[in-house]
């Protein structure tokens, strides 16, 4: 039995946020200091490092439900398929649905109850769920689904992963400045077509204070009660290019296929600068140089969307040959992610 992603979608949200809209902060750190640099050096410094020149927020009347409802129909479409006829809709967020300006977490009902309803879809059978794993949501939600498919207990599922940080940042915190808003959906079903998922791969980290990397906390220049997304973000860096091309290593070679067969790594855009040294890394440990074309990227002009990246870019490069990246059939391809938790993982996926 094959399981293969039949169909994709993706919203991008339409309000461009450059990084020129950051000049006019005033930036803190994390003790509640001023920081001095001028705003140009802090945002040229910035660029360099994560390769971010501009992100996509929603708009102010939208919220998470829009754009996830917008990226699922696109892949319903795109897949041909009755949406009555799907098992499992599982939906990879981190911060719920949040209005304008009120701060507030709000998962009640879950997301994926808005929008199995905005949706339209009237099958009671078709099981909606949230999935709760940091900026790996999407993938894992993937990893979920075909474990749901070879069980027996589904034959189609439809994975969203949609966050709205821009909803949920401090604007005296410098990093601030890397997250954005967006949706990105796929379909994953039983088919009798060769290639499909070959193998996947989970670890979390907890033992040594990893669970603590990304959290919500008060403003950096000390506001009380409301809380926002935060990050000690050298000790992310040096966890991931540690940990992250292990976890790629172990869900190649469980796949039984070569690492020179590799076409593409759809890897989390998290960071320009980390995700290059991550696959570096992960070609070394095979003794070889990572090839020219490997790595899709699209954090430059999107931004860090969480559990949004990785179907993003996957539909970008599969419908509209994004930088220049194309997809064959044949093809194999990874999907990876890291993030809070600290939680990484990956599948290894023919076309």
């Amino acid at each position: 039995m094959n399981i293969k992603i039949t169909g994709s979608g993706s919203s991008i949200p339409g309000k461009i946020e450059t990084n020129s809209s950051f000049s006019e902060h005033s930036f803190y750190d994390a003790s509640g200091e001023p920081i001095l640099n001028s705003n140009e050096e802090i945002i040229e410094k910035f660029k360099a490092i994560t390769g971010i020149e501009q992100r996509r927020y929603i708009q102010d009347n939208q919220t998470v439900v829009d754009i996830a409802v917008e990226a699922a129909q696109k892949c319903i479409t795109d897949a041909a398929t009755d949406k009555e006829t799907i098992d499992y809709l599982i939906v990879a967020h981190n911060v719920g649905d949040i209005g304008l300006n009120t701060h507030q977490v709000n998962t009640l009902p879950s997301l994926a109850s808005k929008i199995k309803a905005g949706l339209q879809i009237q099958n009671p059978s078709c099981v909606a769920y949230d999935l709760l794993f940091g900026c790996p949501g999407w993938v894992e939600g993937m990893i979920q689904a075909t474990v749901f498919i070879k069980a027996g207990v589904a034959k189609k599922c439809l994975v969203v992963g949609a966050d709205t940080l821009s909803r949920v940042l401090d604007p005296s915190d410098r990093d601030s400045m890397i997250y954005a808003d967006g949706a990105g959906a796929a379909l994953i079903e039983k088919s009798t077509e060769a290639g499909g998922v070959l193998s996947h791969k989970t670890v979390s980290y907890t033992s040594e204070g990893e669970a603590d990397y990304i959290f919500y906390g008060p403003a950096n220049n000390l506001g009380k009660g409301t809380k926002y997304i935060k990050m000690f973000g050298r000790k992310v860096y040096e966890f991931a290019l540690s940990k992250v091309p292990l976890a790629i290593q172990s869900c190649l070679d469980e796949s039984g296929a070569s690492i020179e067969d590799v076409k593409k790594i759809f890897i989390h855009q998290a960071n320009l600068k980390m995700d290059d040294a991550i696959v570096k890394r992960f070609y070394r440990l095979y003794k070889k140089p990572m090839p020219e074309n490997v790595l899709p990227m699209n954090i430059q002009e999107f931004g860090n969307s969480s559990v949004a990246t990785v179907p993003t870019l996957y539909d970008l490069v599969k419908k509209e040959n994004y930088g220049g990246h194309q997809l064959n059939k044949g093809d194999l391809i990874l999907f990876a992610s890291v993030g809070a938790g600290m939680n990484i993982n990956a599948i290894s996926y023919r076309v």
